[in-house]
């Protein structure tokens, strides 16, 4: 129960606006869904071994809750459920594992004070060279339980007819549930000020900045922005913009060390379903950019980014690049949630730094919607190397390593009927950088149908095949999953 008394506590803290909320909020909408979630599952592969390879029997009993309020004041989305997982070989013990996923908006104070909250719980990588798997069952020493919580409070007006201002603090706070794992918390505080009017033609901007983060497994750094913009809308599909400022931080020095920033910037939108963005600059450390591209059609829909900046919290959610199996599954989800795919599985595994670093990252999604079949692909790719090359912490980016990702997926849906649906996930995930010994690829079959069986009732029934090419611990598993997921 140490996970469970460790996480359940933090997560109630961004429940805290609630009370004083309800008092204020007559206009809301309440919507309080418990539910109850039995998944077994038959693997011939139950700690992901290479050889002599262990079969097992594995039962989850998932009892959760969903809580999403609507109101004129408070906005928030609850999800918490806490699993107990059964082995029936005895190839582990029982084990517990917590699963949240909470975000809110509270307005304190009329048009001008504000609260925005979030909270996650999720079992994700250690290190990018350790053994990968694509479920939270195996017995698996380089996956742990990672919790990261937020706060940001934020005030936002005017000064007269003048001026916008909004002043935000952030505090975000990871922890994991393992003694190698770094623990980061981080503190954010901006100021802007801009041009009052919206429809002119020029406008401008000044931020003042700081971010304040610290590692338990290494160092605290600091860093201080200070910039001036201005914006130009050439025509009203096409605005342009230039920033310059100064830097000072401490990701390469025991000491600040002050370096000038400078950006470019275009926004086009030729029409509400084609939208693209550059933004390209200079900081301390090099060139960075942030690059996207959106075009929707009537049955397609295509995205493409590329960015390159900082980074300094470990990735969460598995967000590496194309996201978790939530976003594959969106044709699905007429039916309550199945864990036959589990939706918090990251397509493709991430992990975590214990230090400041430096990311490149590219996705690239295309869509496909028929009325009865949904057809999705994504390609990934991430770059990621140390920036503060004075810490001493150890994790998969010490002595000058480059952890290099890349990954696609295809996923298919098909509606067999208004209540069942056919999917097939086809994934691939290649990590190099490390050591010869270290590289590895991951490839994975998911085929699963899901159904309701009554008019709260949903079930699933799945197959998975997995393969991992690696020098030191490659192995194959092949799993059957059946699921039952009853709402109250």
């Amino acid at each position: 129960m140490k996970s469970l008394r460790m996480t359940l506590p933090t997560a109630a803290l961004v429940l805290l606006p609630l009370p004083a909320a309800w008092a204020q909020d007559t206009a809301r909408t309440i919507s309080i869904v418990p539910r109850v979630s039995v998944t077994e599952t038959l693997t011939n592969n139950v700690a992901l071994q290479g050889n002599n390879p262990q079969s097992d029997q594995i039962t989850e009993v998932s009892p959760g809750i969903r809580i999403s309020i609507q109101g004129a004041r408070l906005k928030t989305y609850f999800d918490y459920s806490l699993n107990e997982i059964y082995y029936a070989q005895g190839s582990s013990g029982t084990r517990q594992q917590n699963a949240l996923n909470t975000f809110g908006t509270l307005e304190a104070i009329d048009n001008w004070a504000y609260l925005d909250f979030s909270g996650n719980i999720s079992q994700q990588a250690i290190s990018a060279f350790g053994t990968q798997s694509v479920n939270n069952t195996a017995i698996n020493a380089n996956q742990t339980e990672v919790a990261n919580y937020r706060l940001s409070p934020y005030v936002k007006g005017r000064f007269g007819s003048f001026a916008n201002y909004e002043a935000r603090i952030t505090r975000s706070v990871t922890s994991a549930d393992n003694a190698t794992a770094s623990n980061t918390a981080s503190t954010n505080s901006v100021v802007r000020v801009s041009n009052a009017s919206a429809f002119r033609s020029l406008g401008w901007a000044a931020d003042v900045a700081r971010q304040q983060v610290s590692y338990n497994a290494g160092r605290a750094t600091e860093s201080d922005n200070y910039s001036l913009g201005l914006t130009y809308a050439i025509t009203p599909q096409v605005n342009v913009s230039a920033n310059a400022g100064q830097e000072s931080n401490n990701y390469t020095s025991l000491d600040k060390q002050s370096y000038n920033s400078s950006s470019v910037g275009l926004n086009w939108r030729p029409s509400e379903r084609t939208t693209l963005s550059a933004v390209s600059g200079k900081r301390s450390f090099g060139n960075t950019h942030n690059w996207s591209f959106e075009h929707r059609s009537a049955r397609t829909l295509w995205r493409f980014s590329d960015s390159r900046d900082v980074s300094v919290t470990p990735n969460q959610n598995g967000y590496v690049g194309i996201g978790t199996n939530n976003a594959l599954l969106v044709g699905q989800l007429a039916t309550p949630p199945s864990n036959a795919i589990n939706p918090t599985n990251p397509v493709v595994n991430s992990f975590l730094i214990s230090g400041v670093s430096l990311q490149r990252r590219q996705d690239l999604s295309f869509s496909l919607l028929g009325i009865r079949d949904t057809i999705t692909f994504f390609l990934t790719r991430t770059e990621s190397s140390r920036l503060d090359t004075v810490t001493s912490a150890v994790d998969s980016l010490s002595n000058g390593a480059t952890v290099n990702q890349d990954g696609f997926s295809v996923n298919y849906s098909h509606r067999l009927t208004p209540d069942y649906t056919l999917g097939a996930l086809l994934s691939r995930q290649n990590t190099s950088g490390g050591t010869t010994a270290q590289e590895t690829t991951l490839k994975s079959l998911n085929v699963n149908l899901t159904g309701k069986v009554g008019q709260k009732t949903a079930a699933s029934l799945g197959l998975r095949r997995v393969v991992s090419d690696n020098l030191t611990n490659p192995y194959t598993e092949t799993a059957v999953t059946g699921n039952l997921n009853v709402q109250f």
